[in-house]
């Protein structure tokens, strides 16, 4: 057989395919060995010709996202929300198959993965071969991935039926591999696109709630509202005080600023709330150390929650504002109330008499400040009942539209 070397032949690429042949492609990453990923018998040479052992599934090269209605049985909004994100481009995404992709290709499972390259020449060849294509990359099983026609040609020169020469791959790493079959997703391949920027694009498609306002004014049935709905609700004030526990560079970093109050890695919170009592800047100093750990922790488990198909969060904290954590909201809400219903509340919750609960409101930030700042107001002035039903209205208003 001779090999032959396209350019820029595209109808001639796609004949190739059509007539059952191999044909060597680019892509942003390295070089595929392609052929008609609905035909078995041409899926076979790809086998024989690397010496792939059977039971490791191929993946398909496809043109784009409706790829998937096509092939799959079904995509959660995950898969589009990534295709959108990162096709054309080295991320290969594993779904649920139709038994019109043959068993071989499937290495006799139920999955697929789907990958759109980013090379004009190989996506051209998509579109005018209307196929999918079953290309893993074009070596001998074991040796290093071609990154340019020449080795392609060195490892395969007679063995397969063309190349299409598109130049040298840019990244030269493999695709990276998830898998949204089951939950949590999971990362099979880690390849040339980091699994953070896959989870924050998760992230950045679900619906994140902030929730803030002082005692009383009903954030804990608020938030009871939102769990119901099924959000992860993170208390970021918890997270706080977690981190001032565990955290040994957060730790050490408050030590260095503040002497002899987290000696060893252990805090000392009498000396620390000393060492800020009725000092501002001294405070602004210990946020300056603080918010920025709370917000990384935050990140980290919207990410756990969005691998696990979360697509709703809520971040609870008195300090939203100003923290930096309302930059992580799609919507802020203040939770306010007149203040003989949070008196009220307070005492009956807490155990407090009168004059305590109001000490307790009369040291927090006012009503107005959180008002001004958020992007919506929850006013909890009547039954519980009426306030849950308000809650979930909204809630669901901001899940639905933004």
């Amino acid at each position: 057989m001779k090999t032959s070397v396209f350019t820029d032949q595209i109808s001639s690429c796609a004949e190739v395919l059509h007539n059952g042949g191999l044909l060597a492609v680019p892509t942003e990453t390295v070089y595929g060995l392609a052929a008609n990923g609905l035909d078995a018998d041409a899926v076979e040479k790809i086998y024989e010709v690397k010496g792939r052992p059977a039971v490791k599934p191929l993946s398909l090269m496809v043109p784009g996202p409706e790829a998937m209605d096509r092939y799959c049985l079904e995509a959660p909004d995950a898969a589009r929300v990534l295709a959108e994100k990162f096709w054309p481009g080295p991320l290969t995404i594993v779904l649920k198959a139709k038994d019109t992709i043959p068993a071989i290709v499937r290495a006799g499972g139920d999955t697929i993965g789907l990958r759109c390259p980013d090379h004009p020449l190989t996506l051209a060849v998509l579109r005018a071969a209307g196929l999918p294509l079953a290309a893993p990359s074009a070596n001998p099983s074991g040796l290093p991935s071609p990154k340019t026609a020449q080795e392609v040609l060195a490892y395969f020169n007679g063995s397969i039926d063309a190349v299409l020469d598109g130049g040298p791959c840019g990244i030269g790493t493999e695709s990276t591999i998830i898998s949204l079959v089951d939950k949590p997703y999971r990362i099979l391949r880690q390849g040339a696109l980091p699994a953070d920027e896959i989870a924050d694009t998760l992230v950045d498609n679900m619906t994140i709630i902030g929730i803030t306002g002082g005692s009383g004014s009903g954030k804990t049935t608020a938030l009871h509202v939102l769990r119901e709905l099924g959000a992860l609700v993170i208390d970021a004030d918890a997270v706080y005080h977690e981190l001032l526990n565990t955290d040994h560079a957060l730790l050490d970093t408050i030590e260095a600023r503040f002497p002899c109050t987290a000696a060893n890695g252990v805090l000392d919170r009498k000396a620390l709330a000393a060492a800020v009592f009725s000092n501002p800047a001294a405070l602004d100093d210990l946020n300056r150390l603080t918010h920025p750990a709370v917000i990384s922790e935050t990140m980290r488990r919207l990410r756990d929650h969005a691998m696990n198909g979360g697509n709703l969060a809520a971040i609870d904290a008195i300090g939203l504002i100003g923290s930096g954590l309302d930059k992580l909201c799609d919507r802020t809400f203040a939770i306010v109330a007149d203040r003989e219903a949070r008196l009220s509340r307070i005492k009956s919750r807490d155990g407090l008499t009168r004059e305590q609960a109001a000490a307790r409101i009369d040291a927090q930030l006012p009503d107005d400040f959180f008002v001004t700042h958020c992007s919506g107001v929850l006013h909890n002035n009547s039954t519980e009942v009426s306030f849950r039903a308000l809650c979930k209205n909204k809630f669901l208003e901001v899940m639905h539209h933004g």
